[in-house]
């Protein structure tokens, strides 16, 4: 099971039938790709819930994403895609990330560095294992 791909589906679903939020099992790994998409507009918010806080959630926390819309209520987040897979890693150097959409996406790597967007790990000229792409 692929709980980074369970959290992007749950995004992709979630924005497909216009929902306000959504809550994924906490990880610091889906927070900090939660993070990168709030830092690059396709998502207006992210929490995490403490579970002593509220006692109704799971008891390793929660992750509330709030998604962004349009005027015209359509969502920001287009499509969303897992690229390396558990069954099939893939890796990419600095200077061969792809680019998303023509430069409208962003991909997501997990480097040495920690995760990052592609324009980020260019300028720090750091490869890594590409988790997915959004546009």
């Amino acid at each position: 099971m692929d709980p980074i791909s369970d959290m992007l589906t749950t995004i992709r679903n979630a924005a497909a039938k216009n929902k306000e939020r959504v809550d994924v099992p906490f990880s610091n790994i889906k927070a900090s790709v939660a993070r990168l998409l709030k830092d690059e507009g396709f998502v207006s918010n992210y929490k995490v819930i403490d579970p002593k806080a509220d006692k109704s959630i799971d008891r390793r926390g929660v992750i509330r994403i709030t998604l962004k819309y349009t005027q015209n209520k359509r969502s920001v987040i287009t499509g969303i895609r897992r690229v390396s897979k558990p069954g099939l890693r893939i890796y990419r150097p600095h200077d061969d990330i792809p680019r998303v959409r023509a430069a409208f996406g962003v991909s997501i790597l997990s480097t040495s560095k920690g995760l990052m967007t592609d324009s980020e790990a260019k300028k720090q000229k750091v490869g890594g294992e590409v988790l997915c792409q959004v546009w």
